[in-house]
């Protein structure tokens, strides 16, 4: 059972930087639109290989980045430049991980034929044009304000009574 619980502290420590972090919300929403919007692209295996990988290095850093930026402010509030540098090279390291990822999807989406295949596709399912319109409407939301003020007005609160 050991194992089983290492998997579940995994994904406690995902959440919680979804929950806490908007870069990792950024980057988890743009993961999605990547991995949807490239059926138009026809991808090879290799492709959808360098597309993973660059997903999941871009968000293991920013979990890394998370748990050294919580680390630093657990050992001291007090303004420390060694601590400072810290956190900056860890806020580097994503960074530059981010510009190679950026890098990578220039490379792989600049294929014309993907974007006429998806502007063929949308211009002709208007149901699935207004589905993703409202998805990036919740997804810009989500992204700001986060998993709880994205809910809060969907949830049933205790209204005061007049």
């Amino acid at each position: 059972m050991p194992f089983l619980k290492g998997f579940k502290y995994a994904f406690c420590g995902i959440i919680h930087c979804i929950k806490n972090e908007r870069n990792m919300r950024f980057h988890t929403v743009a993961a999605l639109y990547v991995l949807v919007f490239a059926r138009f692209f026809s991808f090879t295996k290799t492709e959808y290989l360098i597309v993973l990988l660059t997903i999941g290095a871009v968000m293991a850093l920013e979990a890394v980045n998370t748990s050294i930026e919580e680390l630093c402010d657990r050992v001291t509030q007090n303004r420390d430049e060694r601590i400072k540098r810290s956190k900056d090279a860890a806020a580097g390291a994503v960074l530059i991980m981010a510009v190679f990822a950026a890098a990578v999807g220039i490379l792989l989406f600049s294929d014309p034929d993907g974007w006429v295949r998806m502007y063929e596709f949308f211009k002709n399912d208007l149901p699935a044009l207004l589905g993703v319109t409202v998805i990036s409407v919740f997804a810009v939301i989500f992204i700001a304000a986060g998993p709880e003020g994205f809910l809060r007005p969907f949830r049933k609160g205790k209204r005061k009574k007049e």
